[in-house]
């Protein structure tokens, strides 16, 4: 193997990762260079590296692949400004002439087992849907249904991953709440959804 690679992977690897006032399921994984600030991730989740993720809940399962960008802030477009001197937070502006208070945040919510692909872009308050697909470099400013591929700027629906009736019978089992034991039983079958689906008897 090169050795520069090795280096430069090196190198990604010890810079860390910035976690403020977030909750990381033991077995979920933040890469070194991320920013996750007020976020909650759910068990076995994944998130690459120089990714920026804001008041968000992250479900079981995911995958999100590096420098993602989810929530962040807004600016007050209904004010006379919308600059930063105008409203109260830590900033990097060096004046304050007054310290509105703005609106509060809102939360991004994304389900279980999502892809998300490298470099997209998820506005705040969306809601993307369990088992969707965010194709690289989407820029998402709407919610994304369940088991559906949406790509582009802005992002659109390009297809859904099943049929509805696998759809609906997958959201009703709800197998990101199965136990490890569980998992380990029908982890076989993951490769066919209808198959997994008969031996859950439905």
């Amino acid at each position: 193997m090169n050795i520069l690679y090795i280096w430069s992977k090196f190198l990604k690897k010890i810079r860390g990762n910035a976690i403020v006032n977030s909750i990381i399921h033991p077995t979920s994984k933040v890469e070194s260079g991320s920013h996750i600030v007020n976020t909650t991730f759910d068990k076995h989740s994944f998130c690459g590296y120089d990714c920026e993720i804001i008041n968000c809940e992250i479900g079981s399962f995911c995958s999100i692949a590096n420098n993602v960008k989810i929530g962040g802030g807004v600016h007050p477009m209904d004010w006379v400004s919308m600059s930063p001197v105008f409203y109260e937070g830590r900033d990097s502006v060096k004046a304050k002439f007054s310290v509105h208070k703005r609106k509060p945040p809102l939360r991004t919510i994304i389900g279980h087992d999502v892809w998300i692909g490298q470099s997209a872009i998820i506005k705040q308050g969306v809601t993307i849907g369990t088992g969707a697909v965010v194709g690289m470099g989407s820029i998402v400013t709407k919610d994304v249904a369940p088991y559906s591929i949406y790509a582009g700027s802005p992002a659109k629906e390009l297809k859904k991953r099943f049929e509805d009736s696998i759809i609906q019978k997958l959201l009703q089992i709800e197998w990101w709440k199965f136990n490890d034991q569980e998992l380990k039983h029908y982890a076989n079958y993951f490769t066919d959804p209808k198959r997994f689906i008969q031996e859950l008897g439905l």
